[in-house]
């Protein structure tokens, strides 16, 4: 995963840029960012869970109801959970999350008293939303390309049935972290995949994702999903997809993400600028870690959260 010196050099640059323009209106609490910033440049969730698990809400939630482990499509995994308000309201629109878990793990909740990845449904509840919290299959049963195909079904579900519980067909979000971003981005990229005509989507957003496989040495675990044979890995990245899509995009790295995952927003971001819709919208959260970008989520660190909306209100 070593970077080329000028890619370091760039990366620099950009980081002490964004934080100087952002360091004095910061919300994260000095103490939380030090205790970040000494957990460092690591994906770490059980120390990053600790750190931002009290700051999250705690079942019953008020004012929201909530369906768990609804059928999406035919396989085990296929289960989603819906956030929405308790009393009607007019249509609103949908973001559907898909969790981080290294291609061969994760979940939706990651215990079934924890507030992750309630966080970001409720969030999405008090912020307009109607809420779609999905899992996925799993590596090394299902390899590339299932998550690609497991966001279609998720797709046309919601599509197909989100009116009667009060969202919009016609405005939904496709939002995921980590693998999980890996898996929207190939959904968006590879139309083939798709189960509703254009994709289905109002927008995409990835956060911490990998869109060019070529460009480090892949890992155990990816290669459990991607496959052993590199030659095919040019085809399953993302990269040129994203070039070309109609559909908008919106990509997040952290200030504190391993480099790869920096080096990969980079990426992206350049093959985005070749679109004639022109370049997505590329956030790098100063002061966040790889596991802190979502579990601050409906806290009062709205940095990451602001963006979404206003994404979301403008098409672009």
């Amino acid at each position: 995963m070593a970077l080329p010196k000028s890619a370091l050099a760039g990366l620099a640059i950009l980081v002490v840029a964004i934080t100087a323009a952002r360091a004095q209106q910061s919300p994260m609490p000095e103490e939380l960012a030090r205790k970040l910033l000494k957990i460092g440049r690591i994906i770490d969730p059980p120390k990053t869970f600790a750190l931002y698990a009290p700051l999250q809400q705690k079942e019953p939630y008020h004012g929201v109801k909530v369906e768990r482990d609804v059928k999406y499509g035919a396989a085990d995994r296929n289960l989603l959970d819906v956030f929405m308000p308790e009393t009607a309201a007019s249509p609103r629109p949908v973001l559907i999350y898909v969790h981080a878990g290294a291609f061969v793990g994760g979940n939706k909740r990651t215990t079934p008293t924890s507030p992750f990845y309630d966080n970001i449904m409720l969030w999405a509840v008090k912020n307009g939303f109607v809420g779609v919290n999905i899992n996925y299959r799993l590596a090394p049963q299902a390899a590339w390309p299932a998550g690609a195909e497991d966001m279609a079904t998720a797709v046309q579900w919601v599509t197909d049935r989100i009116s009667e519980r009060g969202g919009s067909p016609a405005r939904i979000y496709l939002m995921g972290h980590s693998a999980g971003a890996v898996h929207v981005a190939n959904y968006v990229s590879h139309p083939e995949f798709h189960k509703v005509k254009g994709g289905g989507l109002a927008g995409a957003i990835m956060v911490s994702g990998i869109y060019d496989l070529t460009a480090t040495p892949l890992a155990d675990n990816q290669r459990a999903y991607f496959g052993a044979d590199p030659a095919r890995y040019a085809e399953r990245s993302s990269l040129q997809g994203l070039a070309t899509t109609d559909i908008p995009l919106m990509l997040v790295a952290a200030q504190l993400d391993p480099a790869g995952f920096v080096l990969q927003f980079d990426l992206g971001k350049q093959a985005t600028c070749k679109r004639a819709s022109g370049c997505a919208r590329a956030i790098l959260l100063p002061q966040h870690s790889h596991m802190s970008e979502v579990y601050s989520i409906n806290t009062a660190d709205t940095r990451l959260t602001d963006e979404i909306l206003d994404f979301v209100k403008s098409g672009k």
